[in-house]
């Protein structure tokens, strides 16, 4: 991962875009600190798939319950 200065990079933005087009993943920092990341775009299916992944990964961590033992009272409440 390169890493450039927000001065920098607002000067060589075009060539900035080049190097991201081959791959490359640009750390865009002010004053020493990081404040953007310029990676190469994901195309939709990717995105999705991920997006999918991390709800997986989300829904494996919670708690499974039997909702066959909850009557119809315990669900609605009078």
């Amino acid at each position: 991962m390169k890493t450039i200065s927000a001065r920098d990079a607002n000067r060589h933005f075009s060539s900035l875009l080049r190097e991201v087009a081959t791959g490359e993943v640009i750390t865009v920092l002010s004053r020493g600190k990081p404040v953007a990341t310029i990676a190469p775009a994901q195309p939709a299916s990717s995105r999705l798939t991920l997006a999918r992944q991390q709800l997986f990964a989300r829904l494996d961590t919670q708690v499974d319950f039997d909702p066959l033992s909850w009557s119809r009272e315990d669900l609605y409440e009078e």
